[in-house]
Parts: structure tokens; C-alpha cells; sequence
């Protein structure tokens, strides 16, 4: 299948048109048109190679909604014409431990990434969602719930199902005091799932200026970290602290606001952090972890609970000749709250369009 997207053709490089080639349909596979592509931070670091391995040309994107054009002889689960998407994982061994504990992500193998990934059959490079289709496994493709506005549920593939599994890990329910650091791409959508489950939540930030959005995406309160009166006062106030800052930073101001055998969960850096102390740790049996997307049967569980909660990202559509804007804003977090690529934008390869 020949089809057209914007790639990366060198480390930093400007995406810019590309056509190339999506495999023939396997028999367990489906072919989507991409209908809208979420734009994440991870995005803006593979075509930068800021964590070293990205293969160019690199056509980025893991947030994709679309239609089925096509099956498989042996798909059973959709059909042309349905609604579906596509996270962050196209395939896995299936076969560990962790594949049939249904953490594909964690898959003892090593998951393949819808982009900058290797096929498993043939090793070629895998292409991501800033194009005009994609041919998944039927087991990585999801169903989109009936209720969710197909032009805003992009982001949940990643954004979503990033925050949405360790509230599931650390048993967020009604009356959990939840705190969330950063009011960003991920951190709004930490906020909104946690209040849909019935949390108490928090806000974290530097400046009381997104108080005001915050409180309006479900948030009880907002604490101001610059804020050190506060920040005392807050001491042992957490069950739970979602940590979504995607930067070196130090965890240290925030341990002591975490009750005792509180657990702070990092989502948004990879890579370095500034040297903690360990005495709020040991004299609270308090936890630093981290957590990794979900599996392929929590991401759809995901995609049902913000159907029936009404829950969706704030976004900012865009035309996909627009990214490289997109991009430089998204470096200086100027974006409320994630992009989104109207792909209806990206023009159809010249062999469809004749």
C-alpha cells in the first residue's frame, strides 16, 4: 500500500512530506485510514535522537484514531468501516509471562513501537500515525467506543493510558488523595481520570496560574510548590503523587508530602534526575516508581472509562503541514493541552489522487 506522511530524515531534521510503502495485509492484520494523530513530547525527542537509537527516516506519531479499510482472512474482531486506534505498540512476542499477563509493554522480548520500532517478521523500521494509513496486528488494534468525539480521543493512546494505568496500579478510587505534578499533556489528563475515579486531587505546580483550569478538570485544590509554607502545611497530605515533569528535576520537596507508604510515580522523565535524600524515603516507608503506557487490555478499558465519564483531553487541532510550529511550541510548553493532526490536511498519495 503506498501512502504519504511527514518524516524526519536526520537527527533534528524538519519533518517534511514522504511517501513510502505500508506491508500487504497479513492474514491477522488491519488496515485503518488515519482519520487524527495526537503530536506527544516523545515525538519532538525520537526526531531529535535524544535518547540515542532513532533510524531516520523516521515518520513519528503513536496517538492514532481512524477507520478500517481492510481485514485480514483471519481477523474476527473488526471490519471496514469501524472505529479504531492505535497506541504506542504494534506487536510483541506474545508468548512471555508478561504478553499473557496482558503487559504487552513490558513484554520480556521487547515490545515493538509503532514507530522507530522493527517489524518482527521481516525487521524492517515501523512508520508511525503522521501519515495518511497504517496495516496493524489485529491484537494492538483498539476499539473506540461509541460516545468518544473521534477528533479529541488521540491523545488517550498515550497521554491517557500513561496515567490512567498506574492510577489502576496503586488502586485510585473514591477517596484517594491524589497529587499531580505538572498541569501539561500529561498531567490534565492525570487530573481529569483521577477525579473521574473518585479522587481527591491536587495540583502541583510552580505558579497558581493554571489554579484556574485545574479546578475545572476535577481538581480540589492547587499547592504551589515555590510556595515553602505550603508545602510544610502539605506534609503527609498523599497516597499518591503523579509526577508528570519531563525534565531533570529533584523529587526531594515532594516525598514529604506523600502519608506513609505513599508511592510517587514518575511518568514524564527518561533520564537523569538531580540526586534525591533518602531521609524522607526511610522515615516515611515512602516509594519512588516509575510506570510504562499499559497493556492492550487496559488501554481499551481505558478508552471505555472515559466513554461512560465523559472524559476527553483539551486539544488544539492542526494541519499537518503545521508540525514544525507544533514542535517549537511544544518545546517552550506552549500548547493547551496536546496538538492533534486533522490528517483530512495531509494531501493523499498521487496514485490515489489520479
Amino acid at each position: 500500500m503506498k501512502t504519504v506522511g511527514y518524516a524526519a530524515q536526520a537527527a533534528g531534521a524538519a519533518l517534511a512530506p514522504y511517501t513510502f510503502e505500508r506491508r500487504d495485509l497479513r492474514p491477522n492484520d488491519v488496515a485503518m485510514e488515519i482519520l487524527y494523530c495526537g503530536v506527544c513530547h516523545s515525538d519532538l525527542h525520537m526526531v531529535q535522537n535524544d535518547w540515542g537509537g532513532s533510524v531516520y527516516p523516521l515518520v513519528p506519531g503513536h496517538e492514532i484514531v481512524g477507520r478500517v479499510t481492510a481485514v485480514g482472512n483471519e481477523v474476527t474482531r473488526f471490519k471496514a468501516g469501524d472505529a479504531v486506534a492505535v497506541g504506542c505498540m504494534v506487536d510483541s512476542c506474545q508468548h512471555c509471562d508478561q504478553c499473557h499477563h496482558g503487559e504487552e509493554q513490558f513484554c520480556r522480548e521487547g515490545m515493538t513501537a509503532t514507530y522507530g520500532g522493527f517489524d518482527r517478521l521481516t525487521n524492517e523500521v515501523t512508520q508511525g500515525g503522521y501519515s495518511k494509513h497504517v496495516v496493524v496486528r489485529e491484537e494492538f488494534v483498539l476499539s473506540v467506543p461509541e460516545g468518544l468525539d473521534l477528533s479529541r480521543a488521540a491523545p488517550l493512546l498515550c497521554a491517557g493510558i500513561t496515567t490512567y494505568s498506574p492510577l489502576r496500579s496503586w488502586n485510585v478510587g473514591p477517596g484517594s488523595r491524589v497529587a499531580v505534578i505538572g498541569l501539561g499533556g500529561l498531567g490534565h489528563m492525570a487530573v481529569k481520570l483521577a477525579a473521574g475515579m473518585g479522587a481527591i486531587v491536587t495540583v502541583i505546580g510552580r505558579h497558581a496560574s493554571k489554579a484556574p483550569d485545574a479546578m475545572e478538570m476535577g481538581a480540589e485544590s492547587f499547592l504551589a510548590s515555590t510556595d515553602e509554607a505550603a508545602m510544610s502545611q502539605a506534609q503527609s497530605s498523599f497516597d499518591l503523587i503523579i509526577d508528570t515533569v519531563p525534565v531533570k528535576h529533584d523529587v526531594t520537596p515532594y516525598m514529604p508530602l506523600l502519608d506513609i507508604d505513599g508511592s510517587l510515580v514518575i511518568v514524564g522523565q527518561i533520564g537523569p534526575l538531580a540526586e534525591p535524600v533518602t531521609a524522607p524515603l526511610v522515615f516515611g516507608r515512602r516509594r519512588v516508581a516509575g510506570s510504562l503506557i499499559g497493556g492492550i487490555a487496559e488501554t481499551q478499558e481505558m478508552l471505555e472509562f472515559c466513554a461512560r465519564k465523559n472524559i476527553l483531553p483539551e486539544c488544539e487541532m492542526i494541519r499537518m503541514d503545521q508540525i514544525g510550529e507544533a514542535f517549537e511550541r511544544m518545546e517552550r510548553s506552549d500548547v493547551r493541552y496536546r496538538f492533534v493532526i486533522n490528517m483530512a490536511s495531509l494531501p493523499a498519495p498521487q496514485a490515489e489522487a489520479a
